[in-house]
């Protein structure tokens, strides 16, 4: 879906970004092009970039559990 539709950036757009390792609203604005005009975009940003850093969290500790555990045996 178009989270900014001044600049057409989707959240697949932001997710792809933070996933690629931006962390924060301003690296992603510099980036994207996000929130530069009307600012409207800003609030769904906000809760697309807390989304799925916290998805990307629980991930890695997924990982480090499976990886300990692989380690173990």
């Amino acid at each position: 879906m178009y989270v900014c539709l001044c600049s057409g950036i989707t959240d697949q757009q932001i997710r792809d970004a933070i996933q690629a390792g931006d962390s924060d609203l301003k690296t992603l604005r510099k980036k994207l092009g996000l929130a530069n005009s009307c600012g409207m975009c800003v609030s769904d940003a906000r809760e697309i970039l807390t989304a799925e850093s916290d998805r990307l969290a629980e991930q890695a500790v997924m990982v480090e559990i499976v990886d300990a555990g692989q380690k173990a045996a």
